[in-house]
């Protein structure tokens, strides 16, 4: 019986290291495809946000998939750092939320420049002063969009911050809760990076500076593939930032092509003089048209992907609450 109870207890407890450690090689391969991603996609283009955002939910997918195998004690404080994580993430997601729709709101706007060419066959001085006054009226809605955000940020940020270069904790407070809480430590620290991405992206981003690299020194406490995949992306995010030499603001890829098709218009309808002219700025209509036309599938895509997330978050929490009632 002895012998019998031994062997089980000790299955047990390689299955539980099993799924940790395949939790922290989960978490490594996301974070080295998010690198990888840098060859294929444009940096804080559509392609890039949105997957950048798909890695965190099926990050946290398989937290909550993980936490239903862990044989966890009920009522235990894991249960409250785990609603404080997911409770923050749901925060954090609707500032990321209010930034898209901010952006959509912008490209509503633009739109009504483009409906005063309709219909139209030339571009006369009285049109083209119609559509200065709406590109005017469009660019200090981008203006005072990206105040709000930066306000809006200013209240988020430094919490953020703060938990992306926290001192890594002690390794044998990590290994309570069947190693649980080591588990929720990388968690919080990969999705703060990646959060760190999202708000930079499409809310407001200062500079590299949201992105030095501090803590990685010390105990390496969840295994040494997922801190040195943090550092990679956390420098390699810096390095790209720092090669945009743009002024701080919103990074997103397509919302900056749309705001340069947008000047280029504006200047051209300023200056029409003559048919070769008129050429030059249907040439310009058509590109403003395409850029935003592409902002706007893009916002809509990643918007339908945090509605999911969403969701997801709320059935994850759902599903630890009733494991727990059940147990």
């Amino acid at each position: 019986m002895t012998t019998t109870s031994s062997s089980s207890s000790s299955s047990s407890s390689c299955t539980k290291n099993s799924s940790v450690n395949g939790f922290y090689n989960f978490l490594t391969k996301g974070l080295n495809d998010l690198h990888q991603s840098f060859l294929s996609h444009h940096f804080m283009s559509i392609q890039f946000i949105s997957q950048v955002l798909s890695s965190l939910q099926s990050f946290h997918s398989k937290l909550t998939l993980l936490i239903q195998r862990l044989c966890l004690p009920v009522g235990g404080k894991w249960l409250d750092e785990y609603m404080d994580e997911s409770s923050r993430l749901w925060d954090i997601c609707h500032v990321l939320k209010s930034a898209i729709y901010g952006i959509e709101n912008y490209s509503s706007t633009a739109s009504n420049i483009t409906s005063l060419v309709h219909g139209y066959h030339h571009f006369t001085p009285e049109l083209s002063h119609q559509m200065v006054r709406a590109i005017n009226v469009c660019q200090r809605e981008s203006l005072g969009l990206v105040e709000e955000n930066k306000s809006m940020m200013e209240t988020r940020i430094e919490a953020l911050s703060e938990c992306l270069n926290q001192k890594m904790c002690v390794e044998s407070k990590l290994n309570e809760f069947n190693g649980f809480r080591g588990v929720l430590c990388a968690m919080r620290s990969v999705s703060s990076l990646l959060l760190m991405i999202l708000l930079c992206g499409v809310a407001y981003c200062w500079s590299s500076s949201c992105f030095e690299q501090e803590g990685y020194e010390g105990h390496v406490v969840f295994g040494s593939g997922v801190v040195v995949s943090m550092a990679r992306l956390q420098q390699k995010v810096a390095e790209e930032i720092e090669q945009c030499n743009g002024q701080p603001g919103i990074l997103l890829l397509e919302f900056q092509e749309a705001k340069i098709a947008m000047e280029e218009l504006k200047m051209e309808l300023e200056r029409m003089v003559g048919y070769d002219a008129e050429c030059e700025i249907q040439s310009k209509v058509d590109n403003f048209k395409r850029c935003f036309g592409l902002l706007r599938c893009g916002v809509e895509t990643i918007t339908g992907q945090l509605d999911d997330f969403f969701d997801e978050i709320v059935e994850g929490r759902k599903k630890i609450l009733d494991m727990c009632t059940h147990k």
